[in-house]
């Protein structure tokens, strides 16, 4: 009799099509979602995974309120949120607001709003960007990060408490915080409704809770002011129109330190904000002779 031989059909589970893996960053690499050794169990070829990527948890979040802001300081605002959305700071990498936002300028798409200048309100691209570095600040804060560098406005801005809030101004005045942790964390930044969020998170939540104290030590009265505008006219009206050219807002000098669970207390600043007065400008028509 002849014996035929027939050939060994091995079943082979094909991997997926397409696995996700880990973002890369500048000096640190995530650990890789890699393929593992292909082996023969039961008459069956298997990839298996050799390392799951670490769950995140939520190191902090804070947020700001958007009411009372213009459609252009709110859309300056989120172009910032939008740059900072998604980064990953490095193990004790330092990350840094102007580095990573860039030139807030026409071209990238940012747009002229209202911003304090020489006791003053003016238009300037970028108006709003500032509440988008105040808000990421305090997240940092929350999460216990060292800060690296943080400037106050001149004036108290209304969507934060005085001695919370962080100026940034491209190229020189800058945010800057470290990544103290041994693994990487990860910035989100959304706009939700009426309210601007940031969010880190990492690994591991941090090992002490934090608070954030301030201590109110002066206020100070803002002045009314009135200017008078004269426009000329060749049928002056007697009637004057008044406008609010400056609202105004108190001044303060405020201490705020940072409280970890374990009783340890960190100053972090001693803010002076003078007050900014508040300016009515009172327009009337004059003939054109005077």
């Amino acid at each position: 009799m002849q014996q035929t031989t027939e050939p060994l059909l091995v079943p082979v589970i094909l991997p997926p099509t397409s696995i996700a893996l880990p973002r890369m960053v500048t000096g640190y690499t995530l650990p890789l979602v890699a393929l593992g050794v292909l082996l023969l169990a039961g008459g069956a070829l298997v990839a298996s995974l050799t390392t799951a990527p670490p769950a995140q948890q939520k190191l902090s979040a804070f947020s700001t309120s958007l009411k009372g802001r213009s459609l252009n300081q709110r859309r300056n605002a989120l172009l910032a949120a939008r740059s900072i959305d998604g980064r990953v700071v490095a193990p004790h990498g330092v990350f840094s607001f102007n580095q990573t936002v860039r030139s807030w300028s026409v071209d990238q798409g940012y747009v002229k709003a209202l911003v304090s200048y020489d006791g003053e309100l003016v238009r300037a691209y970028g108006g709003g960007v500032c509440q988008t570095s105040t808000t990421l600040y305090n997240a940092a804060l929350l999460a216990g990060l060292p800060i690296l560098e943080r400037h106050p406005h001149v004036f108290v801005p209304h969507y934060i408490v005085p001695g919370r809030d962080a100026a940034v101004a491209f190229p020189g005045i800058d945010l800057r915080f470290r990544n103290s942790n041994p693994w990487p964390i990860r910035i989100h930044a959304i706009v939700r409704g009426d309210r601007l969020e940031v969010s880190l998170t990492g690994a591991k939540t941090p090992p002490q809770k934090v608070a954030i104290k301030t201590e109110m030590l002066s206020v100070s009265t803002p002045l009314r002011l009135t200017r008078v505008v004269n426009r000329k006219s060749d049928v002056p009206s007697p009637a004057r129109r008044t406008y609010i050219h400056s609202a105004g807002t108190a001044g303060y000098r405020v201490v705020t330190l940072r409280v970890f669970s374990s009783g340890r207390r960190e100053s972090l600043s001693d803010d002076t904000y003078p007050a900014m007065n508040r300016v009515i400008a009172l327009s009337r028509e004059v003939p054109q002779s005077e």
